[in-house]
């Protein structure tokens, strides 16, 4: 090849054929070590998802262990040290002058070595890195070594984290005048219904060691994925390292991202050195702009907002950790179909996959960067290195996700020990001083909580933390928003926390209060530790503490469960956002004598069945959750009573019902007519199970997934509410499952297990197309005693 400068950088995915072992292995960093006992696994991967050795029943389930270091927090799992090893070639004539490792995301502790050389360590296990290998490979057309060693050792998190590369990595070869690794940066610079100005910035390397006449192509593509214009930057003179370019344009009729049209640009970025291509990157963008103001509230492109939110945490359920792209962007889909428009990533900067479905949902989020500072909430976890990382991480997370539209807030920790102390203040100084120089297009938060670690503490010690802060993230301290408002007027205030039992209280702060911009549930999906967090039990039941001990692995404080249904609690919220006019619930029967206990963050035990047998005759607590003024319920056609609902009710209707099998109805009354209605039947016995998968077409590419729930139905198909059944699962043909089990909270055996027992007559399995990018089919059966088998056909086509 006579010349390299018509040759762009190239990017490849870097996640197939790894080596690992579980365990420490002396000399596994060099070229000579014998990995060939050693199993071969793709990325993303997650162990502490796997299953244990030496299983034992009630010791040892699943990759559950009563031996956890994390117990309850991070949901009975285990962590320890691994290794990675895998062979690579660069190809032989590239024309590339550098290379590097892009590793998305590493839990924790990682040091990177090739061909026997340290490059790299990475304390934080949830942000992206770059290791320049340039110096360290052998001559193309030879073979190199790259071994990764990750360690997660004692207690380093207070949720389930997983361990391993658990995102995706990339190999990156570049020219020596480049773009550097996520260097544009698009900003929308105003915005009107006919024109908005876009900047797009680009940061340039050149590492010729000479001056280059560099020059910058901008090619802007549309929603619709037609080129919209082309602008090319003046030619200037680039030596050396991050030389900023800025090119100016102007976009007609501009299509504005929002919630409900999440309408996404793409610039395309060339760099031409000295007259020839010497590098192109893209961004995907949203032209839109952001405002928020005590007495107008957020506004999105000029409208008002009200966040509906949820924070979520890591985890992709019996999945662990590992971001495989498609169930980042369920969990994504889930919230929207829910209600949701705005998500924290609680507590760490989440996966660019996650980001990129936000993006195409229309899905607004607070990109969160720590969990603690200087002080520990662990003795392992990252306060250990905050002080010599923080900067870097911060710069990792900002620079990646500048150019998502729907990232409208920064924030920079979460409960802070020492968040109020003169150490906490200097500290959040040069936090939001850093934020603020990396972009000063976003609003920086921090949820900031009661004293519940300092008891000593008044709340106006909060004053000056507040004061550093664009908007105030609040942490189950609403109690604290009208007074604060007297105080500081010009506050904006969000609820970062809060408790799903007072949803009502919640939403109407945000409603009546402009200043009160949003609220964020605890939790909007449930997740694997911070076991049995959201709980009901009954009075007499052992386990007092606030979590729930071994077998429960789950926080179960979701108003989404596991698998992606919606619990009791998100009915209400339906209710309160106006999703739905109206639903029914049914308390389990409380023993006499006794009461049920709900912890802050549960819920009370009432679901939608009408299945009691055995209960016959005594009186059931039915709540209908409604937007109507009057509920009339009726019980097999027999009038049971009417009751009021209105926000001095909290949009609740409460009943006592004698117990009889058949149909309860409840009877929306507006204006002293019937307008809608809602029922609970008792169903059959179980007579089949049905597979019902979200997507029966998928990719031959193992980063696409099916999701198939299970139902237990009685032979007319409707699920059975009450039906708790073992389900035998089997796969054939192109996939495998990926995944299984139920929304128990404590069901450890039906974990990624053969034999999953239904809860509340439904399951879940996770199909996965195999490696071998193969079109044909996928072929789950499930069978269970005395039931008719469920079969279902997922179809694999090409990439």
């Amino acid at each position: 090849m006579k010349s390299n400068a018509q040759t762009p950088r190239s990017e490849t995915l870097f996640d197939e054929n790894w080596k690992f072992y579980k365990g420490d292995a002396t000399g596994a960093e060099t070229n000579t070590f014998d990995d060939r006992s050693w199993r071969v696994v793709d990325l993303p991967h997650d162990w502490s998802i796997e299953p244990l050795p030496n299983q034992s029943p009630g010791e040892v389930i699943g990759p559950f262990t009563r031996k956890s270091p994390g117990a309850t927090a991070t949901g009975y799992t285990l962590g320890g040290t691994a290794w990675y090893r895998k062979t690579f070639t660069l190809k032989a004539g590239s024309p590339y002058k550098q290379s590097l490792i892009r590793f998305d995301g590493v839990y924790m502790n990682c040091e990177v070595w090739v061909n026997g050389k340290l490059l790299a360590t990475h304390p934080y296990g949830y942000t992206a890195f770059d290791v320049d290998i340039s110096n360290a490979v052998k001559p193309n057309g030879q073979p190199n070594i790259i071994a990764v060693k990750v360690q997660n050792e004692g207690k380093t998190s207070r949720w389930y984290s997983g361990s391993g590369i658990y995102r995706h990595v990339w190999l990156v070869s570049k020219q020596p005048v480049h773009i550097e690794q996520d260097g544009v940066w698009v900003t929308t610079e105003s915005l009107s219904a006919d024109k908005a100005r876009i900047k797009v910035s680009a940061s340039l390397d050149n590492e010729t060691g000479k001056n280059a006449t560099v020059q910058l192509s901008v090619k802007l593509i549309g929603p619709d994925g037609k080129v919209v214009q082309i602008v090319k930057a003046p030619p200037m003179q680039v030596a050396g390292a991050d030389k900023q370019i800025t090119q100016y344009l102007n976009v007609s009729k501009p299509k504005a991202w929002s919630v409900e049209k999440p309408d996404l640009y793409t610039a395309e970025v060339e760099v031409f050195a000295n007259g020839k291509v010497t590098d192109k990157s893209k961004a995907t963008f949203g032209i839109r702009t952001i405002h928020f103001d005590a007495s107008t509230g957020f506004t999105l492109n000029g409208k008002r907002v009200l966040l509906k939110g949820g924070c979520m945490h890591n985890d992709n359920g019996f999945l662990g950790s590992a971001t495989i792209d498609r169930a980042e962007e369920r969990r994504v889909e889930l919230m929207k179909a829910n209600g949701f428009n705005a998500i924290r990533t609680s507590h760490n900067p989440p996966s660019k996959q996650f980001l990129d479905a936000c993006d195409r949902n229309g899905v607004l989020v607070i990109d969160e960067a720590f969990d603690m500072w200087e002080r520990q909430k662990n003795a392992q976890d990252y306060h250990l290195y905050f002080k010599d990382w923080w900067q870097k991480d911060l710069q990792s997370l900002i620079y990646r996700d500048r150019n998502h539209p729907s990232v409208i807030f920064w924030s920079i920790g979460n409960e802070i020990n020492e968040r109020v102390d003169s150490l906490g203040l200097a500290i959040e100084k040069r936090l939001v001083a850093e934020v603020k120089r990396l972009d000063n297009t976003r609003p920086v938060t921090e949820a900031i909580c009661s004293f519940y670690d300092h008891p000593n503490y008044k709340w106006e010690s909060t004053i000056p933390a507040f004061a550093m802060l664009d908007v105030g993230g609040y942490n189950y301290m609403r109690s604290e928003y009208e007074s604060d408002h007297k105080l500081h007027p010009e506050r904006v205030m969000m609820g970062t926390e809060s408790y799903p039992k007072d949803a009502f209280e919640y939403w109407m702060q945000v409603k009546k209060n402009p200043y009160v911009i949003g609220d964020f549930v605890w939790t909007a999906m449930d997740y694997f530790g911070e076991t049995g967090l959201g709980n009901s039990r009954l009075s007499d039941e052992p386990g007092r503490g606030l979590l729930k001990q071994f077998p429960w692995f789950n926080g179960f404080c979701g108003d989404i469960d596991i698998t992606g249904s919606k619990k009791p609690q998100m009915l209400y919220r339906d209710v309160l956002w106006e999703n739905s006019m109206m639903e029914i619930t049914v308390h389990a029967p409380i023993p006499e004598g006794k009461k049920e206990i709900v912890s802050q963050w549960g819920w009370p035990n009432e679901w939608q069945n009408w299945n009691w047998a055995g209960n016959e005759g005594k009186m059931m607590d039915v709540r209908v959750f409604s937007n109507y003024p009057l509920i009339r319920l009726e019980l097999n056609g027999k009038v049971i009573g009417e009751q009021r609902s209105g926000e001095d009710t909290k949009l609740i209707a409460a009943f006592k019902v004698p117990y009889q099998p058949g149909v309860l109805k409840a009877i929306a009354i507006k204006d002293g007519k019937e307008v809608a209605s809602k029922q609970l039947s008792t169903t059959g016995k179980p007579a089949k199970i049905k597979l019902i998968a979200d997507r029966t077409n998928i990719k031959a590419d193992r980063n696409d997934l099916s999701y198939v729930k299970i139902a237990i139905t009685d032979a007319a198909g409707n699920i059975i509410p009450d039906a708790d059944i073992p389900v035998k699962l089997s796969v054939a043909g192109d996939g495998e499952i990926a995944g299984s089990g139920s929304a128990s909270p404590n069901d450890m055996e039906s974990v990624n297990s053969p034999v999953c027992k239904t809860y509340r007559g439904q399951a879940l399995a996770i199909l996965r197309p195999l490696k071998n990018n193969k079109s044909g089919s996928i072929k789950l059966k499930a069978e269970a005693a005395d039931l008719q088998t469920g079969e279902l056909v997922v179809v694999v086509g090409r990439k």
